[in-house]
């Protein structure tokens, strides 16, 4: 077995930020990582700054790096610029659709309907909805930069969201896709607005930050 990369780390700590294994406040010891990667604490080390520079780890000065805890302010920031973005995302689309892109979409939400009694793949797959109509817009930067914001909004929706909200989320999703592929452009850029608010609007922020134990979220 390959030992691992810095890139391994990086990937494997946020899939369990994104996947909710990894709870806002969780310290990561970097010893801790490093017997579990097999690597240098060096190594380890470099993921964390990675992480840091994506805003899903927070580094503090003589205590150590922790997963990222949002703020409300935050919070809202990061939906006010998805919403900016994903207008003009959806416009982009609506001008270049085509009946293959549509039935990616439409793939990917039977994906979606069939993992919402795992709330783990659910989330990732109601997040990864959206860079996907950015890869399908053919706009590279654009889905990376939505990734991050993805992911940012994971951790937000699993420190504020309310309970059973998954699967209202995923029938607008569904009218999303019915405007796209009629190739309505303003209904389209509506619904995506009203579906990001209505996100937000499902935050409870007087929510206790949960933590967790860093062994059982990678085991």
């Amino acid at each position: 077995m390959e030992p691992s990369t810095t890139r391994t780390i990086v990937d494997a700590l946020t899939r369990a930020i994104v996947e909710h294994r990894l709870q806002p406040g969780t310290k990561l010891a970097e010893q801790k990582l490093a017997d579990h990667f097999g690597v240098s604490r060096t190594l380890v080390r470099q993921a964390l700054f990675q992480l840091a520079q994506k805003h899903l780890v927070r580094m503090e000065p003589a205590r150590g790096a922790f997963v990222a805890a949002p703020t409300v302010v935050e919070a809202r920031q990061v939906f006010q610029v998805r919403r900016l973005l994903e207008a003009e995302m959806v416009r982009q689309f609506v001008r270049g659709v085509t009946p293959a892109k549509i039935r990616a979409l439409r793939e990917h939400m039977a994906q979606e309907k069939a993992a919402l009694g795992d709330a783990s793949e659910r989330q990732q797959l109601l997040g990864d909805f959206h860079v996907r109509i950015a890869e399908l817009a053919d706009n590279a930067v654009l889905a990376q930069i939505l990734r991050d914001l993805v992911s940012r909004s994971s951790l937000i929706t699993l420190m504020y969201q309310r309970d059973n909200f998954a699967a209202h989320s995923q029938e607008e999703h569904v009218e999303l896709v019915k405007a796209l592929a009629a190739k309505d452009e303003k209904r389209a850029v509506r619904l995506m607005d009203d579906h990001l608010l209505h996100v937000e609007e499902s935050l409870a922020f007087d929510r206790p930050i949960p933590s967790h134990d860093i062994s059982l979220a990678l085991a």
